[in-house]
This record gives structure tokens, sequence and C-alpha cells, in this order.
């Protein structure tokens, strides 16, 4: 075995695991620009059909990396259990094993692109004209499937490593350079939607040469451990196909639920659906924070595990409990001074904004409700004990989809939002069951 040269911190102070998680929160808010950037850039052209094929062919691409999002949960989690044992040669597995995965995978996606849009259009039925610049827009960014699974990979990896500053510094480069050459390839050169698809391939490329060199440079990378035929041993790869299937029955109970609620919206006429929207965006927003804790609280409970230190997991959950309460209390607080001033950042229609302010009231409970949820998510994938996340999730899942048949024929649209709340109840009480079973199964382990 061949050991990491750096010593894990066994008791993390609060103001280490707020140094962690602030730069995740920012990375993690980073995530979802490139889809934005290519729409707010695409909005300002003529026609309107380019900035809605270039909608279409967004929500194709982020559906595809939701789905496999798990990528990069799942490698974070096995790289900070291989800092946590210190082992080097389990460390860079932990890379290469996914690379290919992600590797096969997008080349897949590469190779069955038509398809893949014709279903897309068929099911979304767009006029022809924005049927045909979704076509254009998706069969130039199809071509950085490959290079975003792979970065998914790599970024996880970091995270799992503790190199945080690499990991900022390649998801932001990506995006203002996504930005600026979407600006020239558009409006100086007059590419047009084929000029957004463009940049955002380049910017994804940029992604991962920068994370490549990242990787190459650290400390923990020891290229004399790659050896490929062990590391691609079938009792090697379980685990890391196990931790990857729960987490994608997670995603897809996920967008089950934020697909029932958007056709359920739909069916409460165009000003409830934007102002619905309105508010989900703001629910991101306030995920994105959780987010960072989740993954700060994976980093340390993946070396928890690695290390077979039940008092580190015991720290971790610890910092979890007390930094998900104190962020769900001012988030709550914030936005219940600004709620007026944040709808208004979405829309000048007043009627939405009006409408929007009629059921904010439940946005209000989000924080509160599902912050343990997404924050604890983070302690059960950075252990790779996935089963109860899958498990929180279908039982999550089942409950939202009961109280639909019951509260919104009874509540309308103020029934629509108590099944989202009770979803996000669901989230955190369902996994927050399994906390006590974790400590055992890691005091068992030690």
């Amino acid at each position: 075995m061949s050991h990491l040269s750096t010593t894990i911190h066994k008791s993390p102070s609060h103001k280490e695991y707020l140094l962690l998680s602030l730069p995740l929160i920012v990375s993690t808010i980073t995530t979802p620009l490139l889809g934005l950037v290519d729409t707010a850039v695409v909005g300002h052209l003529f026609d309107p059909a380019y900035l809605g094929g270039t909608a279409i062919g967004t929500l194709i691409f982020n559906t595809i990396y939701w789905l496999f999002g798990f990528l990069r949960v799942s490698t974070s989690g096995f790289a900070a259990q291989a800092r946590g044992s210190d082992d080097r040669q389990e460390g860079v597995a932990a890379l290469i094993r996914p690379l290919m995965i992600a590797l096969v995978i997008g080349l897949i996606f590469v190779a069955l692109q038509i398809p893949i849009l014709q279903a897309s259009l068929l099911l979304m039925q767009p006029g022809p004209d924005i049927a045909h610049w979704a076509g254009v827009y998706f069969h130039i960014r199809i071509w950085g499937a490959p290079l975003t699974l792979l970065n998914y990979v790599l970024i996880g990896w970091l995270m799992g490593m503790s190199h945080i500053r690499q990991t900022l510094i390649t998801q932001i480069s990506m995006n203002v350079v996504n930005m600026l050459l979407a600006i020239w390839f558009t409006q100086g050169l007059g590419w047009g939607v084929a000029g957004v698809a463009a940049a955002t391939l380049f910017a994804e490329a940029l992604a991962l040469a920068a994370g490549v060199y990242f990787v190459w440079r650290s400390p923990y990378m020891d290229r004399r451990s790659i050896r490929l035929k062990g590391m691609l041993a079938w009792s090697q790869l379980k685990p890391m196909f196990r931790a990857n299937s729960d987490l994608l029955v997670r995603t897809i109970c996920l967008l089950t639920m934020f697909n029932i609620f958007t056709a359920r919206s739909t069916s409460f006429g165009p000003e409830v659906l934007a102002a619905n929207s309105i508010l989900l965006q703001i629910h991101y927003m306030m995920a994105y924070f959780f987010d960072g804790l989740a993954n700060a609280s994976s980093i340390y409970a993946g070396q928890a595990r690695g290390a077979r230190s039940g008092p580190l997991l015991r720290r971790s959950l610890t910092l979890s409990w007390i930094w998900t309460t104190v962020t769900a209390v001012l988030l709550t607080l914030i936005y219940l001074a600004g709620r007026e001033q944040f709808v208004a950042l979405f829309t000048d229609n007043r009627a939405v904004v009006d409408i929007a302010l009629q059921y904010n009231a439940w946005l209000l409970l989000f924080p509160l409700t599902t912050g343990f949820g997404l924050v604890f998510y983070g302690v059960f994938t950075g252990t790779t004990m996935t089963a109860p996340v899958r498990n929180s999730m279908l039982l999550s899942v089942v409950l939202f989809i009961i109280s639909c048949l019951v509260l919104i024929p009874m509540y309308g649209n103020h029934g629509l939002w108590a099944c989202f709340i009770l979803f996000g109840i669901g989230r955190s009480a369902f996994l927050l069951m399994y906390v006590p079973g974790l400590e055992k199964r890691m005091a068992a382990e030690g």
C-alpha cells in the first residue's frame, strides 16, 4: 500500500468547516450558469425562435447531465475515503474507474445523438422553426458530452481530495470563458445559435484541460499506482456501480417530482405557471447554499469512513446539524425580508409578481423542512452508504404523489405547494432515520 502525505484533521473546527463550505457553495452556484448564459445571450438576438431553440437544447442537456450527476458525487465520496485511509493507490483508482465509465457514456451519447434529439423533440413538440434551431444547438453541444461527464469525475475527485481552490478555478474559468466566447461568437462573428453552442463546447474543453492539469499536479496522484487490470476487477467496480445506481434512482425521483409539479402548474394557467417557475428558481438559489454544506459534510464523512474514525464522523454529523440549522434560519429570514425584491428579479409583470407573492409563504418553509435532507445527503454519499438516499427518495416521491391526489383537488395551487413541502419533509425525515444506523455501521467497521 502506498500512502498519502497529508494528515487528516480528526476534529475539524467550525471555521474549517465553513472555509471548506463557502468555496463549495460558490462552485455549486456556477454549475447551472452555462445554460443560463446561452439563453441570455441568444435572448438579445432578433428572432424569438433562436431563444426557443436554445432553451429546448439547454433543457435536453440539463436533463442528461442531471441524470449523470452521480458521477461527481460518488467520485467525491470514494476519493475522500481514499484520502482518509491514507491509501494512494486507491486514491488513483477512485479517479480512473469513473473516468472510464464517463468516457463510455459520453461516447454513447455522441453515437446516439440523432435518436436522442428526435425523441426529445417528439416529447416537447416545438414548432418547426424552434425545432430547427434546437437541432443546430444540440448537434454542436452533443460533442461536449464526453467532456462534461469527464469533468464531473475530475471535479468530484478534486473535491474529495479537498482541492477546493482548484475546483473553484476550474468551474469559474469555464463560465467566464463561455460568457466571453458566447458574446464574441454571436455579436462579433454573427454565428447566432451555433455561436453560443460552440462557446459552451470550447468552455467545456477548457474545463477538462484545467481539471486534468490540477489532477496531474495533485500530491495524491501517484502515476506509478495506475494498474488498470486490478482497478477494473468486478470486486473493485461493484461498490461504485452500487453507489451510482442508488444515486441514479434518487435523481429519477427528483425529476419525477419536478415534472409532476410543472405539469400541474401548467393546468392552472400561464400566469400561475410563470409564478411557480419563479418561486422554483428562488428555491434553487436556496438549495445551492445547502449543497455547499453537503459537499463539505461529504468530504469529512468520507475521510471519516476511510480512516475508520468514529470521532471524525460524529464531528461531521455535529457540524452538519449546527450549520444546516443556522443556514436554514438565515435563508428564511433573508427571504422573509426581501421576498418581493427577489420575485421582481425574475419578471416585470406585475400580475405574475402578485401571484407569486400569494404563494411565497410556502417557500419560507423550504429551508427549515428540506435543508437537513439536502445536507445529510452529503454525509451518506461521502461514506458511499447510498441505499438510505435511494430509499428515502422513493418514499418521498410516493408521499408527494399521494399528496397531489388528495390536496390539489381540494386546495389548487396551495395544495400543490403543500405537496412540494411534504416532499421536502420526507427527504429530511426519511433520511435522518438512517443516521443512527450509519453510526453503528461505522463503529462496527472501526
